[in-house]
This record gives structure tokens, sequence and C-alpha cells, in this order.
């Protein structure tokens, strides 16, 4: 198992203000309840014994659930979710009464930011010259997920992988993305696998490269190397049909699924906080229902997205304090369920690295780990509204977050600590010198102390990214870590859909188109 960082959450709802907001989500549900787009969706509820009636509209379904129904999922769905992974070593445990974060990628950026150097001349001093960062967008492709893989593989604080990026090659089509893009990723991380699914008829092969790398259907449902994502809701309130028909198909496979919600407060959403969370948390635990009517005891993760409306232009606004807000008391209502939590931070709404970017992503990567969440998604190189992913960023993110973790560690403090701090200061104390210097440096010794930001600039320019492009440089010259030769070939011969020039793996698949 890998392990995760051990939080002691920060509660910014108490408990009478967490009961309000689930009664206020049993009343929203009651009435004035969900629209349900899909007719098998609409009769299970109808069987479990909601209030189910069609509508004006044809194909939708006006459902009301009763708390009772409520209660009996929630009486079913697990606690604990193991995520697997290609290395053992990687899997996940998440337990829902256990405050244990881990960080992860995450959203299908349409576009990659390739960072490149260029040497600019002062024009008021034509003698002086410097070398800067510019920036440029592209497509991503299937080489960019690839190369965003083995940079995951190689990110000491990215516990699991969410493709980052929106493979848009000429050869890619609906019908053939899903196996591609599950292949790459899992083909150069062996971290666990999580994303969602274009064509739910793709769902078979998808599952079936996912049974030959972990060794057959039993082995995968014990060491389940991927899992999904589907945003079942459209808000507000409306469980869409094709979103609906993947939840059912992955609650019946038994494979771990994140039941996302991604209301935006201000447009779909109301914008007042308890609003909010009460809408976001009905939307999900009306799919947390439909999940156990379908398969009683399917492995389902509260997965909340909730956003904030920029008035302006009504984009999504990743940067403002609500956004925090909003993440942090979803948490609390997850743990509150004792579901597993999949939640959001390290989202710019920058369009570049830079000042502004570290500052919008290190604050909910902050707020966001002492909620004690379990996965936080989308925290490793996101630009631009999630529009846009940086590797550059991402080895950024990678050191943040490690500063993120180190704050959120447990005081150590204790009888032994007493004893070991009082004989140190009595030392120094009847030196001559009195400084602590010569304890200081075990610290530094053992790993245990920040030294210096690694990437710092020097006074001349702003050297930073420089230095993190030659890290990053550094990073895709280390070896792969592909599949094995003879499960890459049995793949190739049993999964349909799967570009060749992938078929060699690990370094020539993540660098060359």
């Amino acid at each position: 198992m890998r392990d995760g960082l051990r939080v002691k959450p920060y509660a910014r709802l108490t408990e009478e203000q967490i009961r309000r907001v689930h009664a206020a989500s049993m009343l929203i549900l009651e009435d004035p309840g969900v629209l349900v787009g899909h007719e098998e969706a609409a009769g299970l509820f109808n069987r479990g014994g909601a209030r189910v009636k069609r509508t004006a509209t044809p194909g939708l379904w006006a459902v009301s659930i009763p708390r009772g129904m409520v209660e009996r999922a929630l009486s079913t769905a697990p606690q604990v979710v193991r995520l697997g992974a290609r290395d053992p070593a990687h899997a996940l445990l998440l337990d829902g009464r256990d405050p244990c974060i881990h960080f992860g990628s995450g959203s299908e950026s349409n576009f990659i930011l390739d960072l490149e150097t260029s040497t600019w001349v002062c024009k008021d001093d034509p003698a002086r010259e410097g070398i800067f960062p510019t920036f440029k967008k592209k497509r991503g492709t299937v080489a960019d997920l690839c190369r965003a893989a083995h940079l995951a593989e190689n990110l000491e604080h990215l516990d699991f992988f969410i493709r980052p990026i929106n493979i848009q090659d000429e050869e890619i089509t609906e019908q053939n993305k899903d196996v591609n893009k599950f292949f790459a990723c899992l083909d150069n991380t062996s971290k666990h696998v999580m994303a969602g699914l274009t064509d739910v008829e793709q769902l078979d092969h998808v599952l079936h490269m996912a049974e030959i790398v972990a060794g057959g259907r039993q082995a995968l449902q014990e060491n389940p190397v991927i899992s999904f994502i589907t945003c079942v809701v459209k808000s507000p309130l409306e469980l869409v049909s094709e979103a609906t028909e993947r939840l059912l198909r992955f609650c019946r496979r038994r494979i771990p699924v994140v039941i996302s919600s991604s209301p935006q407060g201000g447009s779909t959403a109301p914008i007042e906080e308890l609003g909010m969370v009460s809408q976001i948390n009905a939307e999900i635990l009306s799919a947390v229902v439909l999940s156990q009517l379908a398969a009683e005891g399917a492995p389902v993760i509260y997965g909340s997205v909730p956003v904030r409306a920029r008035m302006d232009n009504l984009h999504d606004m990743y940067g403002a304090p609500e956004f925090n807000q909003y993440n942090i008391d979803c948490v609390q209502m997850a743990r509150f369920y004792g579901l597993p939590c999949y939640s959001t931070a390290g989202v710019a709404d920058a369009k570049v690295p830079g000042i502004q970017s570290t500052v919008e992503k290190t604050l909910s990567h902050l707020f966001m780990a002492h909620s004690g969440a379990h996965l936080i998604h989308y925290a490793f190189g996101l630009l631009e509204e999630t529009q846009t992913f940086s590797l550059e960023q991402a080895i950024l993110d990678n050191l943040h977050i490690g500063l993120v973790k180190m704050i959120c560690q447990e005081p150590q403090v204790n009888d032994e600590a007493v004893d070991r701090s009082l004989a140190v200061i009595r030392k120094v104390m009847a030196s001559s010198i009195r400084l602590f210097a010569r304890y200081t440096r075990r610290k530094l010794h053992a790993g245990e102390l920040f030294i210096a930001y690694p990437f710092e600039g020097d006074s001349s320019a702003d050297t930073t990214l420089l230095r993190v492009k030659e890290e990053l440089e550094r990073i895709d010259s280390l070896p792969a870590k592909p599949l094995p030769a003879e499960i890459r070939e049995r793949i190739f011969r049993e999964v349909p859909g799967l570009l060749e020039r992938l078929r060699q793996g690990g370094a020539t698949s993540a660098y060359t188109g």
C-alpha cells in the first residue's frame, strides 16, 4: 500500500451545521427531487420506493427520493474502497472514516503548454541579454499523455494518475479513444489509473485490458488497477442518460467509480454556501442511491467538484475563496456518511506558471489537505481553469504539495520528545557558544528539514522556470517502466483499436508521435 498523510481534519462546519445541510439535502431529494433521463434508472428508483412520474419532456422522469431510500443506500455502500495499481506498492486504501489524504492529477485538458526559451536583449542596454521562458499552447496528443504518465511515475507526491490531457491525434476517434488513453496511462505509470469513459460500448475492451494487466478477472477485482469517473449529474439535479448508463455498468462490474457532480455556484447552483453544498450533496446522494439499487455493495466514491462562476463570463473560477469553502464542506459531508471522498485542489485561473498560479494553487492545496479528503485530484499542472496542462507546472506543484504535507504533519509532542529537547537545551546552555547548529545538522542529514527552494531564481532574472525545465529534461531521460512485453503483446492481440506506434512502449511511445 502507498502511504497517505493522515490529518486532523479542519472542520469548517459544526456538527449541527452538518446535520442542517443533510436535512436540507433530504428535503431537496423529496421536493423538487431529481430529473432522470434514463428509463432503466427510473424503473430502479420506482421499484426501490421512490415516487416516479413522467414529465412533459419525452424520456425524462421526475423522481422524488424519500429519506429511507438514502439511508438504505448508505448502509450498503462500502465504507472502505481499495484502488489497486500495477505495482502493488502504489495501491491506495480509502476508508470513509479515516482522513488519510492522497494527491493526484486530473482533468482532460484540451491544450498542453510547452515551455521554450528565448534570448532577450535589453532595449536600454543592448550589451545586456538574458534567457527567459516563453510559452506555446498546442493540442494534446497520445504522445503527450504518455509523457505526462511517465512524469507522474517519477513525482514522489503524486499518488494516483488521472489523464490530464485530451488526446486529439488524427487517428483518435470516439470508438478507439478509451483503449488508447487507458493503455497510454497503464504502460507509462505503475500507479493507480483513473479516468472517465468516452464510449460506454468500449467498457468491455478497457476492462479486458485491465484484466490482462492485473492477471485475470478475479485478480482485477482484488487489485483494481483502474477505476472510473462518471459525471452522472447535470446540475441542477438531473441524472443524464449516457452518464447514468455508464454508472449502472460500472457498478454491475464491481469496479470502483467516482460519482462526480460539479455544479457552478451562481449559474447551475446557488452561490450561497448552504444552497450550493445542500444541492451538490443531494445530487451525489441521488446517484449513490441508484448505484446501490443497481448493484448492492458496489464500490462508489463521493465525488464533489463544486466550483464558482465568474460573473463576467460564467467560466469556472477556481481561485475564488468560495471554491475552498464549498469543497471543505463537501468533504465533511462525505465523512458524515462514511463514504470515501474525491475532492479538488490545485487548479489555477492563471494561464501560465507564475506568481498568480502559485498563490491560487497553493492556497487550495493547503486547505483541501487539511480537510482530510481521500483523493485530491486536479492537483498537478492545471492552468486556465483546467483548459491547459503544463508539465513544468506539475513539477512545481509536486514541490509545493510536499511543503503542504510537511505543514500538515502531526506535531511530535510526547514524553520522549520532551526529554530529548530538554537534554539538547541543557547541553547548549552549558557550552560557551550556545548555538544549536550541531544538533540541527543531524536533522538536515536525516532529511527531516526543508533545506531550500530547489528551483530558486537568482538576482539577475527569474530563472525558476528555467531550472524547472532542466528538471523536466532530467525526468524525461529516466528509464521507463513499461508493461512487460508479453502483456503488451497480448493486449495488442486481444484489444482492438490500439495505435500501432504504442506497441513498443516505454520511452518510445512517450516521446514519438
